[in-house]
């Protein structure tokens, strides 16, 4: 009988750097791995490490396993699926996590398929069951509008994590863990697309995901320019970032960079101001990890006054610059 232990993540880096979900994996997977009393492991894939392993050990990883190729200096389907099954069919790990993000989401359903396994994806919290040991996955379900647990008696346990569902340990650069460099010879012949040019879009202010707080325009707005005028200095004043639903996006209102929603951005910040938005389930599956969400909305019987802790119902271009006038006073006493 093949025995499964272990927890594995399956990490994402940065020019150079691990990325932000790795760290909030990292954060999650120490604790499945302390209630298991088992070791937590950090797959990190590229052409060159360097210091990278280092910095998974300081946020929790007792090994990292250190993949290096030329083909894995950016995220290609073929090639990263073969080192990520070689690696997990040598080490057998018990619980494989993943990121709901680009690699995330086109990763792990092939791994999963390639293990004869099965993935709950896009979670927003995980946990042990005491008695049978199993991975308890907690995701949304009916577009956001309740969450249901499940639970898989197949090996190993695979999950995505939705961004910002899980915080990550304080850095400890005191801990000390084990870099193992993993062999693996690439089949190029099997790696059926080639990245010829990465583009990177230069990002205005705040990163999206990144922001504590996000003033968000809806369709209600009528046009482009309440973005760039009312919604920016709003959102500047919050030290924040400017977000919007699918209709501004297909009005090519905004950039599609911007856009919330199920099958867009998936944020969690401390604020979301929410402007103008009928709060469809479809944006809500998108921000409701939100700490505090704020709605602006003439309409009394708007959705989103149902998801909102605090509401204003009125016309936004009355109601926001007032907002914004009442907080320069304060932020300048």
């Amino acid at each position: 009988m093949t025995e499964y232990k272990d927890i594995l993540v399956c990490g994402e880096l940065v020019d150079g750097n691990l990325a932000s979900i790795t760290t909030e994996l990292l954060g999650c997977g120490r604790k499945l791995a302390d209630s298991l009393q088992e070791n937590l492991s950090c797959m990190l894939s590229s052409d060159a490490i360097g210091e990278a392993s280092k910095e998974a050990i300081a946020f929790g990883a007792d090994k990292v396993y250190a993949i290096e190729h030329p083909s894995l200096k950016e995220y290609q389907a073929d090639s990263y699926m073969q080192a990520a099954e070689k690696l997990v069919k040598e080490i057998l790990p018990r619980i494989i996590l993943m990121g709901q993000t680009f690699m995330g989401r086109d990763l792990a359903p092939r791994l999963a398929f390639r293990l004869s396994t099965s993935l709950a994806t896009d979670c927003l919290d995980l946990s042990i069951d005491p008695e049978t040991k199993a991975l308890r996955q907690t995701r949304p379900v009916y577009g956001g509008n309740a969450q249901a647990i499940f639970t898989s008696e197949l090996m190993p346990q695979m999950a995505t994590i939705r961004p910002k569902a899980m915080s990550p340990l304080d850095r400890d650069d005191s801990r000390k863990g084990e870099v193992i460099p993993f062999k693996i010879d690439i089949d190029m012949s099997k790696v059926r697309t080639k990245i010829l040019e990465t583009m990177k879009e230069e990002a205005v202010g705040i990163k999206l995901e990144d922001a504590s707080a996000i003033v968000s325009g809806g369709r209600g707005l009528g046009g482009p320019e309440p973005f760039k005028t009312t919604l920016r200095e709003l959102a500047d004043l919050l030290h924040g970032a400017v977000g919007t639903t699918r209709p501004p996006v297909d009005n090519g209102w905004v950039p599609a960079a911007v856009y919330i929603g199920l099958t867009g951005k998936i944020v969690a910040p401390d604020i979301y101001i929410a402007i103008a938005i009928s709060g469809s389930s479809q944006h809500i599956a998108g921000c409701s990890g939100s700490k505090h969400i704020i709605a602006i909305n003439k309409d009394p019987e708007a959705n989103i006054f149902r998801e909102a802790e605090f509401g204003v119902v009125g016309k936004y271009e009355e109601v926001v610059p007032a907002f914004i006038n009442k907080l320069k006073e304060l932020l300048a006493d």
